[in-house]
């Protein structure tokens, strides 16, 4: 657990420094995994129809309801490794 929460904190480091910037769906699933990761479940309201970023935001991290922190924290990892 320690290990995954340290590896989960050096991914969100290097998550600042990748090479190059990743294209908005994948922003959207880093968002996401890094929210349900730390908070858990979306319990936030919805935002109006007229914030399509914010939108898309909750939309992301909504369909990750359900999901464990752990489980977050790992698919996280393999994400920003991946993109490293």
């Amino acid at each position: 657990m320690a290990d995954l929460t340290a590896t989960f904190e050096a991914a969100v480091a290097n998550s600042k420094n990748l090479s190059e910037r990743p294209d908005n769906a994948t922003l959207l699933k880093i968002y996401a995994l890094y929210k349900q990761a730390t908070t858990g479940d979306n319990a936030e309201k919805k935002p109006s129809f007229t914030d399509m970023v914010g939108r898309a935001k909750w939309d992301a991290w909504n369909n990750l309801k359900g999901t464990e922190a752990d489980a977050a924290k790992q698919q996280y990892i393999d994400l920003i490794t991946s993109l490293s």
